[in-house]
């Protein structure tokens, strides 16, 4: 899978995204590692609306650090997120609250 497909396969997650409990901004930058798609883009939560885009996000939350399949897998459900922290299969550098909160907002 591409850099782009993932992005996209995450644009199309949160299209329908219920973010109206949460207040003020959250911002994830997510770092993919992977063998065809390294890059960087955002999930932004901004008045209650969930916006991904291919950038990076110098004021962030949360800089996220994972595998296109992990990512997925988390977003979709069948990855526990802090099973995949503790073994590594995600690192977390900053409000790990945040990256909870929108985790949840892709279910």
């Amino acid at each position: 899978m591409t850099y782009e497909q993932v992005v996209s396969k995450v644009k199309d997650k949160f299209a329908d995204a219920d973010a109206s409990n949460i207040d003020g901004v959250v911002a994830l930058q997510i770092n993919l590692e992977g063998k065809n798609a390294n890059g960087i883009f955002y999930i932004e939560v901004k008045d209650h609306k969930v916006n991904v885009e291919p950038y990076d996000y110098h004021d962030r939350s949360a800089l996220v650090t994972v595998n296109p399949t992990n990512l997925l897998k988390l977003l979709d459900g069948k990855l526990d997120p802090v099973e995949a922290y503790t073994k590594g299969k995600v690192q977390i550098d900053g409000d790990a609250g945040a990256v909870l909160a929108v985790i949840n907002l892709a279910k």
